[in-house]
């Protein structure tokens, strides 16, 4: 497939190349500060990053030595703009390129967590449509672009990760799914805390209601 794994910054590059190009076509190819802006995006990004124009000038200089991605810039205009050429280099078709650049975006994901997210690039029509491009993706020659993960502890579903970065193994995909959950049980519990005392003022302020509505 490469001479060596991708980064996880190309895979981010490529990634974000990708969901813009079909996502926002007008305004693709992307500038620097643009792709730059894409990369930090906190939506529809796992993990969250925050890329310096260094990096990601890096990480394109070096996709640009690997021919995946190419420099653009219109006539006349001194702005340069990039373009990814992994879907032609892999010679995807939409649904692939759709699932692939969510795992890129996402990391593992289930099958129907992929079906959902892809929507904008693809829209499946069902589960059934999704495996089979997931599965193209799995057997695809001369090397797999994507594998599936054994399920983990107290999960239902198996999880699926692309394979342009190498292997990825379940138990680091568990230990990251862990520390993301302790991560965000401090402001869930504020969450619940804040719910819990607004229910107790609407409480409060029906209570008054009635009491003044009876005063009448």
């Amino acid at each position: 497939m490469f001479e060596s794994p991708l980064t996880d910054v190309e895979c981010r590059i490529l990634g974000c190349l990708i969901e813009k190009q079909h996502t926002t076509p007008d305004y693709y190819p992307l500038t620097l500060n643009a792709l730059i802006a894409a990369c930090n995006q906190t939506s529809n990004r796992h993990p969250p990053v925050t890329y310096s124009e260094a990096i990601v000038s890096d990480g394109l200089e070096s996709l640009r030595h690997r021919q995946l991605v190419w420099l653009v810039s219109a006539t006349g205009s001194r702005t340069v703009k990039y373009e990814q050429r992994l879907t032609e280099s892999l010679h995807l078709s939409l649904q692939e390129t759709a699932l692939l650049c969510v795992l890129m975006l996402r990391g593992p994901q289930t099958l129907g967590e992929l079906r959902g997210r892809s929507e904008r690039i693809y829209p499946f029509a069902d589960l059934a449509e999704t495996e089979a491009a997931m599965q193209a993706l799995v057997i695809a020659e001369p090397e797999p672009l994507a594998m599936k993960l054994s399920r983990l502890p107290g999960t239902k579903e198996s999880r699926f990760a692309h394979l342009l970065a190498g292997r990825v193994e379940a138990e680091t995909v568990a230990a990251a799914l862990e520390e993301e959950k302790v991560k965000n049980t401090p402001a869930l519990a504020q969450l619940e805390s804040e719910v819990k005392s607004l229910r107790m003022e609407l409480t409060e302020l029906r209570a008054a209601f009635e009491e003044f509505r009876g005063k009448f």
